[in-house]
């Protein structure tokens, strides 16, 4: 069979030569008609156009794949993956633990994953008891059930050839996955050892030394196995090549290698959640969804320009009577109210306040205040145990001091500031002066600002965080919203807490010392953490999640998406105004709905999108 091809742009021989003059025709009359800064967009749009045309004149916008034979053969813009034959093996230990690459201690498992044409191959070898191994002509090893486990011992290939049998490596659990019915579609041996350093290191370095191992091919005609020899082609994985090969053989999406991504470093509950709400490819449905209406829309344009302005866009419109009478304003029919309704659902999409993103990357929690007013007590309070230096000595914390939290499933980091004060009392140095700088740049950066006052200095421990906060003027208005007072040792001046604390909403009165109050803080904190990352007005966090998800549980995790949608958004907002036009602007309308596919296209990974793929496999670890 032939490879399948996706939706792609398409050169269209001696029509794309008129399109172009027809373009740089209608901008003249429109730059009249639209204004100045429509007109640029215009432009912009007429050298995409001809970019695209003569840049990818054949361009797929999405990989797919087809059988030929046993070899899976796949195609993706100019991926060197042509079949699953050409590919090296390659291996790497998937689990945490006793290997030295990863510097890890012992654990009772240890995962080593193989992927590749010579996977089972190379286990044979490990299963060979023989000295020779398979080059030595003996019984190629039975291998165990596809997806079932076996257990099995596991011989060191590297033991002397003067010796009877090899030295055993490990008595491990064995698992195979037969290709393309794989994690990469390709053929993947789990060898599931012990989880010391000697075993994981002893295995890896058997794999490493089978690349130079010449083996008879995988046949039961001996002779043949003699005649037909080749060596094992095995090398160690580069980090996330195990996820780039499920992604180039069409096993996984961009969308869901970003969500797995997301699941491996996920650290709370409410990030796991939605990484698997996005690995499930909801969010790829929702973009998919759009981009094949927008493909509807300028398919219709397209059977215009190929058969001339007597050809109804909507079927429905057809019998409307003549259109030649409008100038062709009416050409777009039905289309303009379908394309307004999905502008106004990527805007809906938009405005989230970046909740996603927030849950995804965390929140910002800066604790602020004077010198010994209790601000590195508080932290070692919430993180349980001593985090940061306490001293009775003005000045101890000059550097910001990050602690992790999980509240209510929010991934936090706790920030312990350098006290602020005049720089003029007694005392203060250089470096206590640029501590107090990162302090007003740490709460400038943070989600929530914690503002601690001592009790005993209530006044001057106030004015000190009222002018950290309000003094240089840039603080945005909805950070003045998620500040919380914390007046803090109670224990030593209880009437503090019934006068004072009463001064300034969303105050508490605690004492680090006795923990008096502080529970009741640390709640009241995880809801308004919760309350950044979901409607507001949720008051658990399984509703929390729920709150993010708008359309078939979708949301956006990345500023990526974020970034094409808005750009696909604006181009349907520039395609309205030009389907006012009529016949004259009608190639430069449907280029704008082009052009919004094209950008949902690159964030599925359906086009264009080599440049995020490096970055994003090289975030993953080694073995994934």
């Amino acid at each position: 069979m032939m490879p399948c091809w996706g939706f792609g742009i398409q050169a269209r021989n001696g029509r794309f030569l008129s399109k172009i003059r027809m373009l740089h025709q209608n901008h003249i009359h429109l730059s009249r008609r639209v204004g100045p800064q429509i007109h640029h967009s215009l432009l912009t749009t007429q050298q995409q156009y001809t970019q695209n045309h003569l840049k990818f004149p054949h361009a797929t916008i999405h990989k797919s794949t087809a059988q030929s034979g046993d070899d899976t053969i796949t195609k993706n813009d100019d991926s060197e993956y042509q079949t699953t034959s050409e590919e090296e093996t390659i291996f790497a230990l998937s689990s945490g633990g006793g290997g030295a690459s990863v510097g890890g201690g012992a654990t009772a498992v240890a995962v080593i994953r193989m992927s590749g044409p010579c996977a089972f191959d190379a286990l044979r070898e490990l299963l060979s008891p023989s000295p020779n191994g398979l080059s030595g002509g003996g019984k190629l090893p039975k291998l165990p059930k596809a997806r079932m486990a076996s257990l099995r011992t596991l011989y060191d290939p590297l033991t002397n050839n003067d010796s009877e049998r090899r030295d055993p490596l490990d008595s491990a659990l064995i698992l195979t996955f037969p290709g393309p019915n794989s994690f990469t579609g390709e053929d993947i041996v789990e060898l599931h050892c012990h989880g010391s350093r000697a075993v994981v290191n002893g295995v890896l370095s058997a794999l490493t030394h089978l690349n130079s191992v010449p083996i008879p091919a995988a046949t039961s005609d001996e002779e043949s196995q003699q005649a037909t020899r080749r060596r094992l082609s095995l090398r160690p994985a580069d980090p996330g090549e195990f996820t780039q090969r499920a992604y180039a053989h069409g096993k996984l999406g961009l969308v869901e290698v970003e969500a797995l991504s997301d699941l491996i470093v996920a650290d709370t509950s409410l990030q796991r959640k939605q990484a698997l709400k996005q690995f499930d490819g909801r969010l790829s449905r929702l973009y998919m969804g759009w981009r094949e209406e927008l493909i509807k829309g300028l398919a219709h344009a397209e059977a215009v320009i190929d058969f001339g302005d007597d050809e109804a866009l909507d079927p429905d419109e057809e019998d409307d009577g003549d259109m030649d009478g409008d100038g062709g304003m009416s050409i777009w029919g039905g289309i303009s109210p379908r394309i307004t309704s999905l502008r106004q659902a990527m805007e809906r999409h938009l405005a989230d306040a970046s909740r996603g993103e927030l849950l995804r990357d965390g929140l910002r929690i800066a604790i602020v205040g004077r010198p010994n007013a209790g601000k590195s007590s508080l932290l070692n309070l919430l993180a349980g145990r001593d985090a940061a230096i306490v001293s009775s000595t003005p000045g101890t914390t000059r550097d910001v001091v990050e602690v992790i939290l999980d509240l209510g499933g929010v991934r936090c980091t706790l920030l312990d500031t350098a006290g602020v004060r005049e720089e003029k009392e007694e005392g203060v140095n250089e470096i206590e002066v640029e501590g107090m700088k990162r302090a007003r740049i740490a709460a400038k950066d943070a989600h929530i600002v914690v503002g601690v006052v001592d009790s005993t200095d209530y006044e001057r421990g106030l004015e000190a965080v009222d002018e950290l906060i309000n003094g240089d003027g840039d603080f945005d208005d909805w950070k003045k919203d998620n500040i919380l007072y914390v007046v803090n040792k109670v224990d030593l001046k209880n009437e503090m807490k019934d006068n004072d604390c009463v001064s300034k909403s969303n105050s508490f009165g605690i004492s680090c010392t006795t923990s008096e109050g502080v529970n009741d803080f640390l709640s009241v904190l995880t809801t308004e953490a919760l309350s950044l990352v979901s409607s507001g007005n949720d008051e658990a966090s399984s509703a929390a999640l729920s709150s993010l998800e708008g359309s078939e549980g979708a949301v956006i995790t990345r500023a990526r998406h974020r970034r094409h949608v808005e750009a696909a958004a604006d181009a349907l907002g520039r395609f309205e105004v030009l389907s006012g036009q009529g016949y004259m602007a009608l190639d430069m309308a449907a280029e704008e709905l082009r052009l919004a596919a094209s950008e949902l296209g690159r964030i599925t990974g359906a086009i264009d999108v080599e440049d995020v793929l490096d970055v994003l496999f090289a975030d993953f670890c080694i073995g994934k």
